[in-house]
């Protein structure tokens, strides 16, 4: 009886800004792990890799460049001017040929030698999304508390279990990408945006755990105002897709701070404090009723869309 030749084929995206001094062994490491794996019996790989060039400062697109010559299955798209890390990755989901996406860093801190087990779980999951929580994760003290922080409100915002939100190595099929595709950001939030996405639609998401290495270079991120950002991004997000949710509560809540205060009012003072109550009731009147609205909305989109 003959074997089965498994065939897979996808494209890498990997944004890079000033990382010349890591470039060089990202790309030889995921040009390792894919030979190693094509080279295993009954299986087929046919993919590419693109290289995003974020206008770098340093000598990033001179290594790119350089690159290229070694490594046919390398593609280069060189951008002038920093458009963002998000930004990147679309350039290069547009410049892709096949169906399965994967995504990395340039600056050395994932295990690319995950991408294979990544793959394979994507052909029963819409994404598949290396969480950091291995044995081996190199995230700054200081950092992890904001992190801690920052997923359990996204947990709770989204009613979902998110084991890593913005997790830069991971796995999509396109067409799930495009589904989301004006709504994801040019900047760091494109991975958390499309994580919160695909949870609240309920898509299938998997997670593997994988090792964080401490980054080579220094990193551009900008821990407050990004944190921020992030937080934003979360509470926009789940307004998106369940506007109800977000209006119905505060609405809920001010109509029972609306009724508490009547009734200690009475209690207390002997009369009804009307002003306070009043408001209180008709403003969470009104956000409930814009929670409907924008669920009838989004009802009638996913109507038209069906």
């Amino acid at each position: 009886m003959e074997n089965t030749i498994k065939e897979f084929k996808f494209s890498i995206v990997v944004p890079c800004y000033n990382e010349a001094n890591a470039v060089a062994q990202t790309v030889e490491e995921i040009s390792q792990t894919l030979k190693e794996w094509n080279n295993e019996k009954d299986t087929k790989l046919s993919f590419e890799m693109i290289f995003i060039n974020d206008g770098s400062k340093d000598e990033t697109s001179t290594e790119l460049s350089k690159l290229t010559e070694k490594y046919k299955s390398l593609k280069l798209i060189d951008s002038k001017v920093n458009c963002g890390y998000g930004a990147s990755l679309k350039k290069g989901i547009l410049a892709s040929k096949y169906d399965s996406i994967v995504i990395t860093d340039a600056d050395g801190t994932y295990p690319n030698e995950r991408i294979p087990e990544l793959l394979k779980e994507l052909e029963n999951a819409n994404m598949v999304i290396g969480a950091r929580i291995g044995d081996n994760v190199q995230i700054p003290t200081l950092r992890r508390p904001v992190k801690w922080l920052l997923l359990n409100y996204a947990r709770w915002m989204s009613k979902s279990d998110i084991k890593d939100l913005n997790s830069g190595l991971r796995a999509m099929q396109k067409d799930k990408i495009f589904r989301f595709w004006n709504m994801l950001p040019n900047a760091f939030s494109f991975t958390s945006t499309i994580t919160l996405s695909m949870h609240i639609e309920g898509l299938t998401v998997t997670y593997l755990p994988i090792d964080y290495h401490a980054r080579i270079g220094s990193s551009s991120i900008k821990p407050i105002q990004d944190t921020l950002r992030f937080f934003s991004l979360v509470l926009r997000t789940v307004m998106y897709f369940k506007p109800l949710q977000i209006f119905g509560t505060l609405g809920l809540t001010m109509l029972i701070l609306a009724i508490t205060t009547g009734f200690i009012g009475r209690l207390l003072l002997g009369e009804v404090p009307d002003v306070i109550a009043v408001s209180l009731f008709s403003t969470g009147s009104v956000f409930i009723g814009l929670g409907l609205l924008g669920d009838l909305i989004n009802a009638r989109k996913s109507t038209t869309f069906l």
